[in-house]
């Protein structure tokens, strides 16, 4: 049986500050009797991820996602609990973890500044002990994906962000890492970027196995490349399973909509329990709750009743979900 590559149980963090009352009395007192506060940031989080998953971590701000990242990558020191990833203790194996995994933060930059692109590749190269013929490799199919050889000769300083995140993407993962994290990598990126990083990460899981954990909020990566959700709200885990149970679970709703050759009475509209409605001329939806029928017996029905000459079925958005979770503090 296969270890799980990255494991988590109890995980907790809490952040301690001293807090500092208004006036100059409150002031002098706080010198010598200061008022502590605690903030659990993360609070006993437990999680597995098996090798070659792609997990989506979500959350609202503040909820905890990137304080965990900073504990799994083993730059902050966990309060409690326990976390292994690649059979490394983060925070405690820091040195030898930290080459067999890949990080990029979308807000900062693992590249130097100033000098050309390729030669921040070159110094990653020989940090990491990448032989001449495996970087090779690794440079032709960063370009092949992410097309960065158009570039390459440029100081960082001067490439767009689209073009920033595509190189910090090739370089964290230049030394072939099993274990990626992302977090907020497609942040302020438009919509061709974001199609670009999504297709790389899709080809990097497909080709080689590498496992990702990915913080966005940017609910369309997480549509797009993750069959997996963990929900993480007050630093405390509410969910964690495929995302189709999610929708299940919060918003079971599946709406049918079917175009008709003619418009029918406002009484035909309603049939078995089901209540059509016009959403524009001769298109028509059908609201079915999947715990009590199914999409195909909906279809069946509105086929055997109307003219149709199209139909589509819709999935509720994964953002809407993620809404009612955080409006009505469903858990």
């Amino acid at each position: 049986m296969t270890e799980p590559i990255v494991r988590v149980s109890g995980l907790t963090k809490v952040f301690r500050s001293y807090r500092r009352e208004e006036g100059l009395a409150a002031a002098l007192k706080s010198l010598v009797r200061r008022v502590q506060t605690e903030i659990a940031a993360v609070s006993d989080v437990t999680f597995v991820i098996e090798p070659g998953e792609m997990v989506g971590y979500i959350g609202a701000n503040g909820a905890g996602k990137s304080t965990t990242i900073k504990m799994l990558t083993g730059i902050l020191t966990p309060t409690s609990g326990e976390i292994v990833c690649n059979g490394f203790v983060p925070d405690r194996d820091r040195t030898r973890y930290v080459a067999t995994i890949g990080v990029v933060f979308g807000q900062r930059t693992q590249l130097w500044w100033d000098i050309a692109v390729v030669e921040s590749f070159k110094l990653l190269k020989e940090i990491y002990g990448v032989s001449d013929e495996d970087y090779r490799r690794r440079m032709a199919l960063f370009d092949t994906v992410l097309g960065i050889n158009a570039y390459l000769h440029q100081p960082v300083r001067k490439l767009s962000l689209g073009e920033r995140m595509r190189c910090d993407l090739a370089a964290s993962l230049i030394h072939r890492p099993p274990l990626l994290f992302l977090d907020e990598p497609t942040i302020g990126l438009d919509i061709v970027a974001k199609a670009n990083v999504r297709e790389f990460l899709q080809e990097i899981n497909r080709k080689e196995g590498t496992t990702v954990l990915l913080t966005t909020h940017d609910l369309s990566d997480i549509e797009t490349l993750c069959r997996r959700v963990i929900v993480i709200d007050h630093g405390r885990l509410l969910f964690d399973g495929p995302l189709a149970s999610l929708r299940d679970r919060i918003l079971p709703v599946t709406s049918v909509v079917f175009d008709v050759k003619r418009a029918p009475e406002a009484v035909e509209l309603r049939f078995n329990g089901l209540q059509a409605r016009e959403i524009a001329s001769h298109r028509y939806a059908v609201d079915i709750d999947r715990r009590a029928i199914s999409a195909a017996s909906a279809v069946k029905e509105i086929v055997n009743r109307f003219e149709v000459t199209d139909l589509m079925i819709e999935e509720p958005q994964i953002e809407e979900v993620v809404k009612r979770i955080y409006r009505e503090g469903i858990a």
